[in-house]
């Protein structure tokens, strides 16, 4: 079957780096935003019959509300168009926090949206989707091809390049997932901070029990959103006599002055994969994606 890879502009350097390495023609999405907010796409399959049989849409989630519109829009059309599969790369997956309604009326968007995407395609492929109270992708994208990959790897893989035997630290329990991944790559100690959280910017960090004194330690985390947990964290650090703090993070999002905050903690350096494309982006994903995407594509043959 024929396959290619669309991506919209502001994602071409990811999406071209995952096409390389899956051998994949790339096109860009044309979008247009009218005065009225409305959105006009334009694919670049212009004949009849030009559509490939298999469609790789590249769309990472972040600031997803106008993205899912997109989804929709590309979707929809391909399908009328004969494309016979469509799969969604989008390296960060949004809504997936909102997993129980805490109060009453609230909406659960995590099963909602993905029964969205459900309905669109025929897999999905994400990275570290913020998963709490569910083990698998497949319980809020009901797809048989519901893949989650995890960026500790590649963070891992960096951070041994940077630094000499740092200690791997996460700054609450959630963390712990990818400091241990990334511990057991790299035989790094490891360990967790414990967070109580007071509001969306008010967080308290209680250090674990390691000697921190003089150690070069690396905050990792799955994403970076208001930077105020990592803040807090790295603060405690180097209040404890850590000799340096920096961050790697799968995701970042840094909402805002986020980025700001961390650096303001004392924070060193900011890493980061490309699931976002953001300054700090230090390592690409693209290897990861890669190999599953292929899985997927040997499976629709």
């Amino acid at each position: 079957m024929t396959t290619a890879l669309l991506h919209f502009p502001d994602e071409a350097g990811p999406a071209r780096r995952l096409a390389d390495a899956a051998g994949l023609p790339a096109a860009p999405v044309e979008r247009h935003r009218f005065p009225d907010e409305e959105l006009k796409l334009t694919l670049p399959y212009h004949q009849a019959g030009a559509f490939p049989e298999v469609l790789v849409l590249y769309r990472s989630l972040d600031r997803p509300d106008d993205k899912l519109v997109e989804l929709l829009l590309v979707a929809r059309h391909a399908r009328r168009q004969g494309v016979r599969r469509l799969v969604l790369v989008a390296p960060y997956l949004a809504y997936m926090r909102q997993d129980i309604a805490f109060h009453p009326g609230e909406i659960v968007s995590q099963t909602i949206i993905g029964g969205f995407l459900a309905e669109l395609f025929d897999a999905v492929i994400t990275v570290d989707p913020h998963l709490h109270r569910i083990d698998r992708l497949d319980q809020a994208i009901p797809l048989e091809h519901a893949i989650a990959l995890s960026g500790a790897p590649r963070l891992a893989e960096l951070i041994a390049a940077r630094r000499e035997n740092p200690l791997l630290l996460g700054p609450d329990e959630e963390a712990l997932q990818w400091v241990r991944q990334a511990a057991g790559i790299t035989g790094f100690d490891h360990g967790t901070g414990r967070k109580t959280r007071n509001g969306d910017r008010d967080v308290v960090i209680a250090l674990p029990e390691v000697d921190i004194r003089g150690r070069q330690v690396v905050l990792m985390d799955d994403v970076a959103s208001s930077g105020h947990t990592l803040a807090r964290a790295a603060e405690a650090l180097l209040a404890s006599g850590a000799a340096s703090v920096d961050v790697a993070v799968t995701h970042a999002l840094f909402a805002g002055d986020a980025l700001a905050v961390i650096r303001a903690a004392g924070v060193g350096e900011v890493w980061s994969t490309d699931a976002i494309d953001h300054e700090s982006n230090a390592i690409a994903l693209a290897p990861v994606l890669e190999v599953a995407l292929a899985d997927v594509l040997r499976a629709f043959a």
